[in-house]
């Protein structure tokens, strides 16, 4: 062959692979194909530039065409893609365009998701929503973070176990009290003895006790000292307290009965009824309607001691109330007790007080139970601040 067909040869080869180059770079970047443009809005594009590839379920879909910065602050930055027409069916107006990075440190593209079926298509030159990319600084920072404090917290745990093995060390040499008990027998044994002499004496004090709670009990009902129980109208003074409320309630009354203690009561510092019929009318009326609940109220005069007072104001309402539970056919859970101690309002005969009965209707809250006081000997009720008038006097029936 002459040197001029070589030559031309040569230069046909070259063309076509020029050509084929051409066609393969054009065909990547679609030059050759039909396309269409979509938009995308990000704050950061984190590197992102022209020509990356841009990818719909992970294939090779179209390009980046531009990246157009904004014309102010507080805008975003548009990100302006080519795609083939292949890809406008499976791309919809919900689908999201996320910036991706190859690897760890590979290069950047942009990825689209598949939009929905039954969602509307995407038209030339729409834009679809966006994600914000992962920074890799961001990342780094806080595996930085988590490293320094996994760091710290190896070191925590190295001088925890030092100091365990400090005191394990101090322990098998019978260093401290604890070293002394796990080393020294004797001091063991002594320890042990003492734990069970304080047992039994804890027994023992129990015993006591109960033999005189038992003693006192015995002692109401001897022949010597009953009198004194009796006269006093009851026996246990926790029992005051089992029904009894801390105040009236809020709310009109629908029936009111009112005493002189002086009428009920044997003596002025005695809970013993001795006119029991005087309460019939009351009785009658609990017994025959309908209602919430019932409160019965006693009240001293201004004479006499306070706390002694107030525990007869209470031993009295709970008095009356066994009274009517016991003689007229009603619910006794609906019978409240209050002891309000001495009263300058209480209507009285010569200091002796008053007992009030108040029915509530149905419907109105019940205030709260007053905790009981210890049982044994009769004890001067604790320290309380008596009610005024105006909270004494319960509101008068509408």
């Amino acid at each position: 062959m002459s040197r001029a067909a070589r030559l031309g040869a040569f230069i046909v080869v070259t063309l076509t692979i020029l050509v084929a180059g051409v066609f393969i770079i054009g065909s990547k970047q679609y030059l050759f194909s039909f396309t269409y443009q979509l938009k995308a809005q990000f704050d950061n594009v984190a590197g992102l530039d022209s020509g990356a590839d841009v990818r719909v379920g992970g294939v090779h879909s179209g390009t980046v065409r531009s990246i157009v910065l904004p014309h102010k602050p507080g805008e975003k930055v548009t990100v302006v893609v080519d795609l083939g027409k292949s890809t406008h069916e499976i791309i919809k107006q919900d689908s999201v365009a996320t910036i991706e990075t190859e690897g760890l440190l590979g290069n950047q593209y942009l990825a689209i998701s598949f939009g929905s079926s039954g969602k509307a298509d995407v038209r030339d030159g729409d834009t679809i929503a966006s994600e914000p990319p992962l920074e890799m600084a961001e990342l780094l920072q806080k595996t930085s973070g988590i490293l320094d404090s996994s760091q710290q917290a190896i070191q925590n745990a190295t001088r925890a176990t030092a100091n365990l093995d400090s005191i394990s060390a101090k322990i098998n040499t019978g260093q401290g009290t604890v070293g002394a008990l796990v080393n020294d027998k004797q001091l063991y044994s002594n320890l042990e003895q003492t734990t069970a002499t304080m047992n039994n004496t804890m027994v023992q004090a129990q015993a006591g006790v109960t033999d005189f709670q038992e003693n006192m009990e015995a002692l109401k009902h001897n022949f010597f000292v009953r009198g004194y129980f009796k006269n006093r109208g009851y026996e246990d003074s926790a029992e005051l307290a089992q029904n009894e409320i801390e105040r009236l309630p809020q709310g009109a009354t629908i029936k009111e009965f009112s005493y002189s203690a002086k009428q009920l009561f044997e003596k002025q510092d005695s809970a013993k009824l001795k006119n029991q019929k005087s309460l019939k009318a009351g009785g009658d009326f609990l017994a025959n309607n309908q209602f919430g609940f019932a409160v019965i109220v006693a009240s001293a005069g201004m004479e006499g001691d306070t706390e002694k007072d107030l525990v007869l104001t209470e031993a009295r309402a709970m008095v009356v109330r066994e009274y009517l539970v016991e003689n007229f056919g009603f619910d006794d859970s609906q019978v409240k007790t209050l002891g309000m101690g001495k009263q300058p309002d209480a209507k009285s005969d010569a200091g002796w007080g008053t007992v009030q009965i108040f029915i509530y209707p149905a419907g109105t809250e019940i205030p709260p139970s007053k905790q009981p006081r210890a049982s044994g000997l009769p004890k001067t009720a604790s320290a309380q601040p008596v009610p005024d008038a105006a909270t004494a006097t319960p509101p008068k029936p509408q």
